[in-house]
């Protein structure tokens, strides 16, 4: 063995998703719909990756989420904030954006480590720039401009978990997505 395959250290492969599902998202409430099926079956310790280009809906996602779980007040972009925290009726949900982070281990020395898969609910919009050491997701939403046709989002749905195998087959059967 030579002597920089020693001192490297062994590649890590990404988990593999238990199942994923697409959705088109031609509209706000297509938006709110799947956000609505997705709402009740989170509890504390999930967490909920949200991908996508500026502007494809990631925060409008997390808006149309934060509704359904019974939020009234103004839902804030957490661009320049980093983090925006929410005490709903069930638990708390802080939602991230790691867009500004320019190393991988950032979201851990900005001592958000404690949030993440601990007792609340995180969302992260922008989880490939903070993805050193961060837990897997129960669910990774990818989210997309359509290529063609009319105006509207898509989004791929892919659990990591038994949780967000459940919210993807809620979506299923809300009529919001299909198996891919």
């Amino acid at each position: 063995m030579s002597d920089s395959a020693r001192t490297q250290p062994p590649a890590t492969r990404a988990p593999q998703p238990l199942a994923i599902c697409r959705a088109e998202l031609a509209d706000e409430s297509a938006t709110s719909a799947l956000a609505g099926a997705l709402a009740p079956l989170l509890e504390t310790g999930f967490v909920m990756f949200l991908s996508g280009e500026l502007g494809s809906g990631k925060t409008s996602f997390a808006r149309a989420l934060l509704r359904a779980l019974g939020h009234t007040g103004r839902v804030r972009s957490p661009t320049f904030t980093l983090v925006e925290p929410y005490n709903l009726s069930s638990f708390e949900l802080y939602h991230f954006d790691f867009y500004r982070f320019t190393t991988d281990d950032e979201w851990r020395e900005s001592g958000f480590d404690e949030f993440i898969g601990g007792p609340c609910v995180a969302l992260i919009e922008w989880p490939e720039r903070g993805a050193a050491g961060l837990p897997a997701p129960d669910l990774h939403l990818r989210l997309a401009y359509r290529d063609a046709g009319p105006q509207g989002r898509t989004a791929q749905g892919e659990a990591y978990s038994q949780r967000g195998l459940a919210c993807l087959n809620a979506a299923c059967a809300a009529g919001c997505c299909n198996s891919a």
